[in-house]
């Protein structure tokens, strides 16, 4: 099977990259700077930029999936406005190409607490990736409304960072609208498992035209 994946050499994108080749795919890769990933076996590596116009689309036909774990930055300080930008475009580029299957890399933000809010909607979320964390549960609402496209949005345990990755266990739990929380209470996974989650995902179709979640 052949999949695109957007953001192939980032903090998530690249342990989706390697997930993608142990499992035997083919993978577009795509990303601003590909040095690291252009030998890869079972890679296409593709340098560009996912604003420029009409580009995206031809470089994303003859793929059956597209994975998008696009990152504005998050020192960016116009993170809100370039995610939504670039979230767009790539969303419009998949529909150009006439490609069904769309998987969206998210954050935790978007998840509800007990009271039913969204938790980047809390007055204690951390300031320094609010903004980022805005968009991405900004987009999801734009990705809802899409009824052509089978699409799946992913938002990781809250606790998803370098700190909480290094291993691949191939365990965790899913949830949907609510943060999967271990018994005491954290919500935590690495950055492998959740490359294994959303494989898995490609693999079963468990979540299409829905959002989930996964933790330990």
């Amino acid at each position: 099977m052949k999949v695109a994946l957007i953001g192939a050499t980032g903090f998530v994108g690249s342990h989706i990259l390697e997930e993608l080749l142990l499992r035997n795919y083919e993978v577009t890769a795509i990303a601003r700077h590909v040095d690291k990933i252009k030998d890869k076996p079972n890679v296409v590596a593709i340098q560009l930029d996912i604003n420029e116009e009409g580009r995206l689309a031809s470089v994303l036909k003859g793929n059956e999936i597209v994975i998008s774990a696009y990152n504005a930055g998050w020192t960016n300080p116009n993170v809100y406005d370039d995610y939504l930008q670039g979230s767009r475009h790539i969303l419009q580029a998949v529909k150009d190409a006439g490609i069904k299957r769309f998987l969206v890399i998210g954050g935790a933000g978007s998840l509800l607490n007990t009271d039913g809010i969204r938790l980047v909607d809390e007055k204690n979320f951390p300031k320094k990736i609010k903004a980022g964390a805005l968009a991405a549960a900004d987009f999801y609402e734009v990705v809802l409304r899409e009824d052509d496209l089978d699409w799946t949005f992913f938002s990781p345990a809250i606790q998803m960072n370098p700190e909480s990755s290094g291993i691949r266990t191939g365990k965790y739990r899913t949830g949907t609208d609510h943060a999967v929380q271990d018994h005491e209470g954290n919500s935590k996974i690495s950055a492998e498992d959740l490359a294994v989650a959303i494989v898995d995902e490609i693999d079963n179709k468990n979540f299409i035209q829905k959002r989930f979640t996964a933790g330990y």
